[in-house]
Parts: C-alpha cells; structure tokens; sequence
C-alpha cells in the first residue's frame, strides 16, 4: 500500500498514523537517494515535448521554461539549471502567465489542464522509466511488504483539478499501481 501525506506535517504524527510504514521524502528537501524522485532534481536528458532533439535536465526546468507570460517567452535557460534552486517563473515578476508553449517554437498555447496533460505528465513519465527504475522497483517491493508514504508538499492527486498543483509522489503511486494518467 502506498499512501501519499504533506512533507509539512510533522513526522511524529506521522509515525503516530502509520507505525508499521517506511516514510519516504520525494521532495526537493529529501536527504537520501529518494530527492531523484523530484521534479527539481536533474536526472538529465529528459526530452523537452513537442521539440525535436532538445533535452532538459529537470521536469521543473522544462514546465517553467514553456511558461509564457505577457512580458515574457519560453526560457531555454531552465532546460540546463542543474542546481534544483530559482526554478520558478512567477506572475509578479513576468506579468500573467498566457500558457504553456507547445514546443520551443510551437505557436500554440496549451491551457495549465493540457499543459499538464501534454508536457508535465509525459515528461515526469519519461523519468520515471528512463532514470528511477532502480528507485521504483525499491518502492514497490517495500509496499508489497509494508505500507509506504510518500512525503510531498503538494497532495492533490486528481489530474484534472486545476485549483491545486498536481502531486508528483501521486505520479509515483500512480506509476507503480499500473494507472499512471495518460
């Protein structure tokens, strides 16, 4: 069983909750080899959708980088930040957020639902199949023996609800449970 709660509850109440489960940080913060898990962290190579030929070296990089705002295009420079810090693209500094560019030098706006669907999902899949095999397997053997939480700052896991950032530790679950969202 796998069970996703917030990185910001304490992790007393957390061991309280669930005594018998392993607690795992898939966040930025993690300090074990389960921060890959991150969509800050530069697993590398990661293909940049809708661009033929162009890698990133976070998802993080990649759904910033084909932000677009009123006084701003896509920024290729997030495709190479390794550093897993100054990866956001914010309203107060840009203007409001217009899309998501479909591709580098696509034309198309997708809306933050599309995008989602179209960039963020593959994108995050990409890594979980070509960089966290070892990572996956681990989590899913130990769930088959025991229950695991999954730490994140985001929790929502519905695909389609906008109000809330998506959580990537419910990719994970996802992924290891066989019904990933395509």
């Amino acid at each position: 069983m796998i069970i996703i709660e917030s990185k910001r509850k304490s992790l007393e109440s957390l061991k309280a909750k669930y005594p018998d489960a392993m607690i795992i940080d898939v966040t930025s913060k993690a300090q074990d080899e389960f921060v890959q898990f991150s969509p800050f962290y530069p697993n590398g190579g990661i293909p940049v959708p809708f661009t033929d030929g162009l890698v990133a070296v976070c998802v993080e990089g990649i759904w910033q980088g084909l932000k677009v705002f009123e006084n701003a295009d896509v920024d290729r420079s997030f495709f190479s930040k390794r550093d897993m810090k100054n990866l956001k693209r914010t309203v107060r500094k840009y203007g409001k957020c217009l899309g998501h560019r479909k591709g580098v030098h696509g034309e198309e706006l997708l809306d933050y639902l599309t995008a989602r669907k179209l960039i963020y999902l593959p994108c995050y899949k990409w890594v979980l199949e070509n960089r966290l095999q070892k990572l996956v397997t681990a989590v899913r053997i130990i769930s088959k023996n025991k229950p695991v939480v999954l730490l994140d700052y985001n929790t929502n896991p519905d695909v389609n609800n906008p109000k809330s950032p998506l959580s990537h530790a419910s990719l994970i679950k996802a992924y290891i449970e066989g019904n990933y969202p395509e």
